[in-house]
């Protein structure tokens, strides 16, 4: 097999790729902060294309949710930090962002049709099999989404479709045939997984510094404001029975359960009553805030806060952003109340001294550190490799549909894909957060002959073959389009 992948190599890259992210149902996380300079909503900035906080936190939510499921609920905040999340969603939305760029070049557009069809189609939004206005927008109530936001996020995901299927390309006979000869390849292997647990790895206040001391303008303070808040309380405000069926009856499309489903007056009055009393209440909110600007009003408290500090909301902290020093802002609903706010001072970002950075940076110089380790520990272990001392697979093959302890299915699947199109008979592969090392011992190759197995090759095929090429497609465009990121930690 060795001997021949050399030949056919460049047929054989397969990369696991994915351009972009499930929103629906995806509930929403709040996650990082600002650094000075970023532009008001946005994160980042992809060549032409501004990733914003909202779009962030929908990325960040959905990969947050399916991984809890998959941890049966028992996924936290930490934890999640520790898996690299935030890392996992910003790529995401890097990519995409790669890929609008290119499609804006070559004039890719979406129509208002195109996008209004492809909104219609959604199953979740759609009741006795066609579109109900209402459920989408309740559902964008629940979430907390504006039409348009969610609307661009639709309309980005069509766009980059778009452009790859004009972009796609079947295989030709050739690849077919080097691919059927790859997959009934099969190689029985000698490996050793090497992980984190493999390691004596100290962390310290010397180790610490010094990597802090390499490392110091990656670790910013967040921009702050002082800011003087004058809240309106919608507790205040009294509401009747009355009242409160009549509000039901006018706005309870808006209530619903996480499956659609509508909720009924009792099942909804708790929340029912906040935003009607929240209702009752602007506009003495309105008469507040023209009373503080003409000083016939006080403050209620004076507060430094972080930028996009989750004590106000994402568009409250989008204003301020637009804002100058003494500038007083209209009435805004936080929460079950409204706050009125004057800047007072905004203190910029720096540096952060050690003991700052200290929580942050000891992740980060842990996940260094252990990447050189374990680079370190296979190198020698690839060197004085010891079948005896490894564990020894049967033979395996491209399609191995069990997990090669003690790595995952997924693991396993990644480890497989890598091992096939490699040249070398003796190495070692990088798989997440571990180094698998390993030896071919014996290798056998059976024929396909059935049809089917024939139709499953050219499936195969054109699979490798388009991951292939959008895989180098994002790494040239990673060139040729700059990544400037507004935020710490993604």
């Amino acid at each position: 097999m060795i001997s021949w992948m050399q030949k056919h190599n460049k047929y054989l890259v397969i990369t696991i790729w994915i351009a972009t992210i499930a929103f629906i149902g995806a509930g929403f996380v709040g996650w990082g902060s600002y650094q000075y300079g970023a532009k008001a909503g946005s994160i980042a900035k992809v060549g032409d294309i501004e990733i914003n906080k909202a779009r962030f936190d929908m990325a960040y939510s959905d990969i947050y949710q399916r991984y809890n499921q998959r941890m049966q609920g028992k996924l936290d905040e930490k934890k999640a930090r520790e898996m690299g999340l935030a890392q996992q969603a910003f790529s995401s939305l890097a990519a995409q962002a790669l890929l609008l760029n290119l499609a804006n070049e070559f004039g890719i557009l979406v129509s208002d049709e195109e996008l209004g069809e492809k909104l219609a189609a959604i199953p979740a939004f759609q009741t006795e099999g066609k579109f109900d206005k209402k459920v989408y927008e309740g559902y964008l109530k629940s979430r907390r989404l504006k039409p348009k936001t969610f609307e661009q996020v639709l309309h980005d995901e069509e766009v980059v479709g778009k452009m790859l299927s004009l972009l796609d390309s079947k295989a030709l006979p050739f690849e077919t045939e080097v691919i059927s000869a790859a997959i009934h390849v099969s190689d029985k292997i000698a490996y050793k997984v090497l992980s984190a647990d493999d390691l004596n790895l100290t962390v310290n206040d010397e180790k610490l510094k010094k990597y802090w001391k390499e490392h110091k303008s990656s670790y910013m303070t967040p921009r702050k404001y002082q800011l003087d808040i004058l809240w309106t309380e919608s507790k205040d405000a009294n509401a009747t029975e009355e009242e409160l069926e009549a509000f039901y009856s006018q706005n309870s499309y808006n209530y619903i359960d996480e499956s659609g489903k509508q909720l009924s007056l009792d099942e909804s009055r708790e929340q029912l009553l906040n935003d009607l009393k929240m209702k009752k209440s602007k506009k003495h909110a309105q008469k507040e805030y023209i009373a503080y600007k003409k000083g016939k009003a006080e403050k209620s408290e004076t507060v430094t806060l972080a930028l996009n500090d989750p004590r106000l909301t994402a568009e409250v902290w989008e204003e301020i952003q637009s804002k100058d020093i003494n500038e007083i802002m209209k009435p805004k609903a936080v929460g079950n109340r409204y706050a009125t706010v004057k800047i007072i001072a905004i203190i910029e970002s720096q540096e952060m001294r050690f003991e700052e950075a200290k929580t942050v940076l000891a992740a980060d110089y842990e996940k260094s550190a252990t990447a050189e380790g374990l680079s370190t520990l296979a190198d020698l272990t690839l060197k004085d490799f010891n079948v005896s001392q490894a564990t020894v697979s049967d033979f395996v093959t491209l399609q191995h549909q069990e997990s090669l302890k003690p790595l995952n299915i997924q693991e396993t699947f990644q480890f497989l894909q890598k091992l096939f199109t490699t040249q070398q008979e003796k190495g070692m592969i990088s798989i997440e957060d571990k180094i698998v090392v390993y030896k071919v011992l014996e290798q056998k190759l059976s024929s396909a002959t059935e049809e089917k197995e024939s139709e499953m090759t050219e499936s195969i095929t054109n699979k490798i073959k388009r991951e292939d090429f959008q895989s180098n497609l994002l790494k040239n465009l990673g060139q040729r389009y700059s990544i400037e990121k507004y935020v710490e930690g993604i």
